[in-house]
């Protein structure tokens, strides 16, 4: 056994003073946050094809930061900012940042009025249970309740109430009579959770993260690199259409765009939470923007990877690395379009994706943002 010192009482007052400059590090990394436009990013509902009321919010935020804007056959939007320096044959990047998220749609109406749902997307059916919903007309948005079909506790027996139903048995009330819902709901409509977003401390709370966060870095990163000055690169940020059903939109705006670099941006695990092994956390909240290295879609540049680091290391910029054993994201798109692309991922640690408490920590959100702008401002 190894000699147990203790610590001298400076030594503790010089440990906690080194914790209190971190702690004020870590608050001036995220003073001047832009909260208010992921809140309104995350509560405007666009489910896998029907990303038009993010896509219009998007458009109304970007005015004056890019060149051109176009909207393509996939609705998929294209944003490109010409290089504002000196230099021939400027680099193209692709910063790909989803715009869907997952949802339903109406697959049938019962003559009760009760709609019955086809999933956008993967969820896990055990969080779906007493939710509340948003039914997403042509004309107008309902307020609605989604439960399984079957017994409540009152009149269950004990094997009912441990089954956990499958998404098909899944409907959806919205407190109408059956002809006026059959007037007002057309099959093909689409719903999505109905939570605000909230601030908690040091962490951003809302549905849809996965992949707000995103299209906020997208909009704020180059925002911050129009604060850093001129840049020798072509920026393309592509805000796409369908990722959560196959990087669809990614696809073809990357095709089109035939970028030199495709930069992934999309949230990630953080499983630094109760009941799981600390092996398979994937990132630690509070530690810094995720330098993504690989998923089930894609092996990102190993040279890209140790140029991002490098450049992290360079701003004080806090990172962590990160592999993801299932799973995809657009930056796989870029890699793989026309004649091939090097791609990377910055990615956001969640904790408790794919649900209506998906959380962010707000430090890793900033340096998530440092880093894209840093690297589009440096890169030759």
């Amino acid at each position: 056994m190894a000699k147990r010192t203790t610590t001298k009482t400076p030594g503790r007052k010089k440990a906690s003073k080194k914790k209190a400059a971190r702690k004020n590090t870590r608050s001036a990394s995220t003073k001047g946050l832009n909260l208010d436009l992921l809140t309104r990013l995350c509560e405007v509902p666009g489910v896998p094809g029907r990303e038009e009321r993010v896509r219009a919010l998007i458009e109304g935020e970007i005015e004056g930061l890019f060149d051109s804007v176009e909207t393509d056959a996939m609705g998929s939007l294209i944003c490109t900012r010409n290089a504002r320096g000196r230099g021939k044959n400027p680099k193209r990047i692709m910063l790909l940042c989803h715009m869907d998220e997952i949802g339903f749609y109406i697959s049938h109406i019962d003559d009760k009025g009760f709609l019955w749902i086809d999933p956008a997307g993967g969820f896990d059916q055990r969080n779906l249970f007493s939710r509340r919903v948003l039914v997403c007309t042509k004309n107008r948005d309902y307020h609605g309740v989604m439960n399984p079909g079957g017994r409540p506790i009152h009149i269950s027996a004990p094997d009912e109430r441990t089954k956990v139903p499958a998404v098909k048995e899944f409907f959806v009330d919205i407190g109408l009579p059956a002809d006026e819902v059959k007037k007002r709901v057309k099959v093909g409509d689409f719903l999505v959770m109905d939570e605000p977003a909230r601030e908690m401390g040091d962490k951003f709370v809302s549905k849809a993260l996965d992949n707000r966060v995103a299209c906020w870095l997208g909009i704020e990163a180059v925002r911050e690199l129009t604060r850093l000055g001129s840049h020798s690169c072509e920026v393309v940020v592509a805000f796409t259409t369908q990722e959560e059903v196959g990087l669809r939109g990614a696809k073809t705006a990357s095709f089109a765009v035939k970028p030199d670099i495709g930069l992934g941006i999309d949230v990630t695990l953080a499983c630094d939470t109760p009941g799981i092994p600390s092996n398979e956390s994937v990132t630690i909240h509070g530690e810094g923007f995720g330098l993504h290295v690989k998923d089930s879609s894609f092996i990102a540049d190993h040279e890209l990877v140790d140029h991002v680091e490098a450049l992290s290391i360079k701003h004080n910029i806090p990172y962590q690395r990160t592999i993801l054993r299932a799973g995809g994201q657009d930056g796989a798109a870029a890699q793989q379009a026309a004649a091939g692309a090097k791609a990377v991922g910055i990615t956001v640690g969640t904790r408790y994706i794919h649900t209506v408490t998906e959380m962010i920590d707000k430090s890793d959100l900033a340096a998530a943002r440092d880093i894209l702008a840093r690297f589009l401002a440096e890169v030759k």
